[in-house]
């Protein structure tokens, strides 16, 4: 590649890891995204830095964790004096365009500073949500099969807004940004993707572990929301349906990377999808996410980087964080970060995926109790949630996961630890935490969370302030 890549940056939200076929799942169908996969590298072993949608793509757009400025609730979005990836690569010289209008990550202001065009030049016709059918299904984020009758919806308004812009894209290297709903509840589709899963082949979710060794959301969220008695069958119903909206999202993915080939870009684009964060679908009893969970569901990332020269049908194992992604664009756009953040490029591992990279990756959520009148309130169907929230806000205490390739340790502001063996234990049902043969590790991971914590409490702006600014006041008795 002779000159700056363009950029093709797919970010749909609540998607697991592994309900994506390159990511080893054998029951959706994702015929893009394993064809993106085998043209580039997937990272089996990459994390988000916050369980929940805004804090999570604020810390991948800064390369800052959410600790770092504060970044930590649906409603505290990026300023404008505050570094962001768009913006960085629109100063650049690349020209920036949005895709869409979901994101939830800039505060006013901030999107006209840091994208060319912005929005729908296909506008949607229909809004997602509506009626639930009755019963728990409600609570269980679950609507089903909705008509296929010529509606937009706001993903497939971004799509087409998406292959509008390549039918002419600029001439100066482009970004192309198009951040998505799906397959975040409500769990809704049309046909023929409603269809497409066989239910009956559908693996029941995790069941619950030692209710003595989870933190205590769980159980009330099961209890409040009454899915604690939901079927197998119930179960692998909403499944399907999630699974339906991946294979919808994955034919978005094949209508863009037709557009780029069509546009005669391919050779000149990387390609980067990824999620803001996962999804339980059962897994434990429980539905949809928490500001404090900490699981493997929630928290691993289906990243995938594609094109650029490098070789094709990779696989990273290495430890990687979200927060990376940020200096793997700059490096290949050869553009510089004008602030401290820290990640770190992935452009070694592109180079070679068994180079060394990190020892671990960090998760930090929840709140303090002091906090609890800045979480928020949100209406039906998120009522029970919000109210869980503010009637016992250590259920939603502050958290922070740390993992190495063998192991996770979760320290809770309110709450005993845990420790899980992935290597014996993937689904990390069985908290290890106090036991005296692993306390060695839970000192080691213990030890790796202050330090981390003390490293990236803040970070220094670049520019100084005079000690002694000259202060246009009158003197002391002068007035």
């Amino acid at each position: 590649m002779t000159r700056r890549p363009n950029f093709v940056i797919l970010m749909p939200d609540q998607l697991r890891a592994d309900a994506v076929g390159a990511f080893g799942n054998p029951h959706v169908r994702t015929p893009h995204l394993d064809a993106l996969a085998a043209r580039g590298t997937t990272f089996n072993q990459a994390y988000v830095q916050h369980p929940v949608c805004s804090p999570s793509r604020a810390s991948m757009l800064t390369g800052w964790y959410p600790h770092t400025a504060g970044h930590r609730t649906l409603t505290h979005l990026l300023k404008e004096h505050e570094p962001n990836l768009l913006r960085i690569l629109k100063d650049a010289g690349y020209h920036v365009t949005w895709a869409g209008a979901r994101g939830d990550t800039f505060a006013p202001g901030v999107t006209e500073a840091s994208v060319h065009e912005y929005g729908f030049s296909t506008m949607p016709t229909v809004g997602y949500g509506g009626d639930y059918p009755e019963g728990v299904w409600s609570r269980l984020f679950y609507r089903g099969l909705v008509p296929d009758d010529g509606r937009i919806d706001p993903d497939e308004a971004a799509i087409r807004s998406a292959e509008r812009f390549l039918e002419n894209p600029p001439e100066q290297p482009w970004v192309l940004f198009v951040p998505l709903v799906a397959p975040h509840c409500p769990f809704q589709i049309e046909e023929p993707w409603f269809s497409q899963i066989d239910r009956d082949a559908l693996p029941d979710p995790a069941a619950p572990g030692d209710p003595a060794g989870e933190p205590r959301y769980m159980r009330a969220i099961r209890e409040r929301y009454g899915i604690g008695e939901v079927t197998p069958e119930q179960w692998r119903e909403v499944m399907a349906t999630y699974y339906g909206m991946i294979a919808r999202l994955d034919d978005q993915l094949g209508r863009v990377m037709g557009a780029v080939t069509e546009a005669g870009a391919a050779d000149d684009t990387v390609t980067l999808f990824f999620a803001d964060h996962g999804e339980y679908l059962g897994d434990y009893g429980l539905i949809e996410k928490w500001p404090s969970a900490m699981h493997d569901c929630i928290t691993r990332d289906p990243l995938i980087i594609s094109g650029g020269g490098f070789a094709g049908g990779q696989v990273s194992d290495a430890m990687v964080e979200m927060v990376d992604v940020l200096p793997t664009v700059l490096e290949l756009a050869g553009a510089e970060a004008p602030h401290r953040h820290f990640g770190r490029s992935l452009v070694p591992l592109l180079n070679d995926p068994t180079a060394a990279h990190r020892e671990y990756a960090f998760t930090e959520g929840g709140f303090t109790v002091e906090e609890e009148p800045q979480m928020e309130r949100p209406g039906f169907p998120y009522d029970l949630k919000g109210a869980l929230q503010h009637e016992d806000p250590e259920l939603v205490g502050k958290a922070v996961a740390v993992r190495d390739k063998e192991w996770t340790y979760v320290w809770r502001l309110y709450e005993a630890p845990e420790l899980y063996h992935r290597a014996d234990d993937p689904q990390e049902r069985v908290n290890l935490a106090g036991r005296a043969e692993h306390a060695a590790t839970e000192r080691r991971l213990h030890e790796a969370v202050l330090r981390w914590m003390v490293e990236t409490a803040d970070v220094i702006p670049l520019a100084p302030d005079p000690r002694l600014p000259q202060v246009a006041l009158p003197a002391p008795g002068d007035r």
